[in-house]
């Protein structure tokens, strides 16, 4: 039974998700993301979500945007196929931590999605904590935390090789990845590659132009066992797109007559991660557990701005975000009741985008004008977490502390060179409880706050854009503090599983960019402010029931009401209201058939005076998909229909022009195999 495992084993032990493409060997959910080691999700006070590589698979999910759609108190913002953002409990990406294996994925986000930065096909598992997570990761985790675990090096005699493949009509796009684990004695190495060729999706209204682009990512790892306690590591990973449109972010520029409206494009961008790292496994009644890594990653983008009657770009950006980075943990079993983690965190980004724009007419030659130069982000934090057992009560208390610095030699191409430096301090915890009042009621409560400075864009940005605003940064702006508390259910058993929470969430000096109305050099100016306060609160539950031998049933459903205090109106771009149903069943020896039905609410909760028109109301839709899959040995091959209906719609989160976002994909034909050898 789950409840009889022990959390100090699962913690102790190193429990891991499931083998790559293979089913877990535990009978417990395990995350790793939700309280920075392996532990059973029914024995943690805070709200989680996972979806395993069968999953994402399924799903045919090329970025952590698409593999969560669906999920209870997720949603997605996108400007294109590729951009996809997670938004978890209606905030987006600037209040989302990212993470890959444990480690931050650091950008500023203009355009597109920082999460499609990597290939999901080729993950093993994505994990969400979901609410303000600062103790464990620090700076802008107000919304939670989003861990994408890929693939390790394993010490498994011999070689093992994973690969799967997909196909599907709407894009005509094509998905491959393969994963080779070689092995030999204190020696382990994993190499893995995917590759993704994504064509302009159908839509029912018609093809939907400059949606699609490539993908290239290759990964690897070894790893070598000084001693049965102790290793060494060293990770690589790079991620390569090409000609990718943001279709989302065409808007009419400024001056119509002349440019007509512009898009948003990258021809190239890329992300590189090195990492070393070393690990001890502790021994005896008082294990201690330490991990240490340093890294250095480089996110380069290249950001145009196509003008549609011109023919040609009228700004160019090129930009590489560079951080470099050392992470030291531990978990220590202190007592018997208490197991202790504690850790530090540092990091330090700088960037200095090189910017050309048309001057001083669109129909100019390009110019240079720097947004920014020399633009540099630090932070250093450092947290203690006692995770306490006192027989059937669980609780977990955490406390963290950081610093977050920001300076540019200058903004606004050169003319601004004083008053950039801010030094911002803060220190947040958590306290949660959960009681296992029986393997199927788990009540629990927490209490947690969040912070998050102002990140690069927001602090330095001070010049026109491509997307056809003037925009002007605050290098004072003040960070925010967002307090949440949040009660809920959890249980679980072999036939059933199911969770549900309500929460409250308040944020203090919330950040956002604010059309302001006002125009300058011709062009409307956006203005990053702090708003005073702004208040997040909702509903959201799931679960799944086996009725009968093999046949399963699920349901989920979320609610997230957003309000602006300081205007007194809905805030700005929050998600619809969805209820999702699901069945999975086996029809036949070697087959399964499921279905997934999306109900998505009307949004007509929107933000008027603070978003001037640039949000408008989003009608409901229904989206039902359909699937079977057949297994053998250590493979499967699925098909499935998405959009059964063909039904037209966009996501209320859909970028672009109020009342013309582009419609998502229509009916979908999708073939994937996959299989271990």
């Amino acid at each position: 039974m789950r409840h009889e495992i022990s959390p100090w084993v699962l913690a102790l032990a190193g429990a891991s998700s499931a083998v790559y493409g293979q089913e877990a060997p535990t009978l417990a959910t395990v995350s790793v993301t939700a309280k920075g080691y392996a532990a059973d999700d029914l024995e943690t006070p805070i709200a989680t979500t996972a979806v395993d590589r069968d999953q994402i698979l399924r799903r045919g999910a090329s970025n952590p945007g698409e593999a969560l759609r669906g999920e209870p108190g997720l949603a997605v913002a996108s400007d294109g196929v590729q951009g996809q953002n997670p938004v978890i409990r209606g905030l987006k990406k600037e209040s989302v931590v990212l993470l890959v294996d444990g480690m931050r994925l650091n950008s500023a986000q203009p355009a597109g999605a920082i999460a499609s930065f990597m290939s999901v096909g080729l993950a093993e598992r994505i994990e969400v904590v979901k609410g303000p997570a600062s103790v464990l990761y620090g700076t802008g985790a107000l919304g939670g935390a989003i861990n994408v675990r890929l693939p390790q090096a394993r010490f498994t005699p011999g070689i093992g090789f994973n690969a799967a493949t997909s196909y599907d009509t709407a894009s005509h796009g094509v998905r491959g990845t393969g994963v080779m684990n070689v092995s030999s004695d204190d020696h382990a190495l994993m190499l893995g590659a995917s590759l993704a060729r994504i064509g302009d999706y159908q839509a029912p209204t018609g093809e939907v132009a400059r949606t699609g682009f490539a993908s290239d990512s290759v990964i690897g790892q070894y790893r070598f066992r000084i001693d049965h306690a102790q290793q060494l590591r060293a990770s690589l990973q790079r991620h390569t797109d090409t000609d990718v449109w943001y279709p989302g972010s065409t808007k009419p520029h400024a001056n119509t007559a002349v440019v007509g409206s512009t898009t948003v494009h990258s021809p190239r961008q890329e992300r590189n991660l090195f990492e070393v790292g070393y690990s001890r496994k502790g021994t005896g009644e008082q294990p201690l557990n330490v991990d240490v890594r340093l890294y250095r990653q480089d996110v380069e983008r290249l950001i145009w701005s196509y003008a549609e009657k011109l023919g040609r770009d009228v700004g160019q950006t090129r930009v590489t975000f560079a951080t470099d980075g050392v992470d030291a943990k531990a978990d220590w079993l202190a007592h018997p009741q208490h197991l202790l983690s504690f850790g530090l965190n540092a990091w330090r980004m700088g960037a200095s985008p090189d910017r050309y724009l048309a001057s001083p007419t669109p129909a100019s030659p390009l110019v240079r004008n720097l947004p920014f130069s020399d633009g540099r982000l630090s932070a250093l934090g450092y947290y203690l977490q006692d995770d306490m057992r006192f027989g059937k009560l669980n609780l977990l208390a955490g406390l963290r502390h950081d610093t977050v610095k920001g300076d540019a030699a200058s903004i606004n191409n050169g003319a601004v060179t004083t008053g950039l430096a801010r030094s911002d301090s803060a220190t947040t915890g958590s306290l949660g409880a959960i009681l296992e009042a029986s393997p199927l009621l788990r009540p629990y409560a927490n209490l947690s706050q969040a912070f998050r400075a102002g990140e690069m864009r927001e602090r330095f940005e001070a010049s026109p854009r491509g997307d056809g605003y003037h925009y002007l940064g605050n290098p004072q702006i003040r960070p925010e503090v967002a307090t949440q508390f949040e009660i809920g259910l959890k249980g679980g058993s072999d036939k059933v599983s199911y969770s549900a929470s309500a929460y409250r969430s308040r944020i203090n000096d919330y950040i956002t960019g604010q059309p302001t109305g006002t125009f300058q050099g011709g062009l409307p100016v956006k203005q990053t402010v702090n708003l005073g306060e702004v208040t997040l609160s909702g509903l959201e539950a799931q679960a799944r029931w086996q009725y009968q031998r093999s046949q399963w049933v699920s349901v989920g459903y979320s609610r997230v009401l957003g309000e602006n205090k300081d205007l007194n109106e809905p805030l700005f771009q929050v998600p619809a209201d969805e209820l999702s149903l699901g069945w999975e069943g086996a029809i036949a020896p070697g087959w399964t058939l499921d279905t997934t039905v999306r109900l998505v609410r009307q949004q007509d909760r929107v933000a008027t005076a603070f978003a001037r028109g640039s949000e408008n109301a989003t009608a409901g839709f229904a989206t039902a998909d359909l699937g079977a899959t057949y297994r053998w040995n250590k493979q499967s091959l699925r098909i499935a229909l998405k959009n059964l209906a063909d039904k037209a719609y966009h996501e209320h989160l859909a970028e672009g022009v109020s009342g013309q976002e582009i419609k998502a994909p229509g009916r979908s034909l999708m073939l994937s195999w996959q299989g271990a050898f």
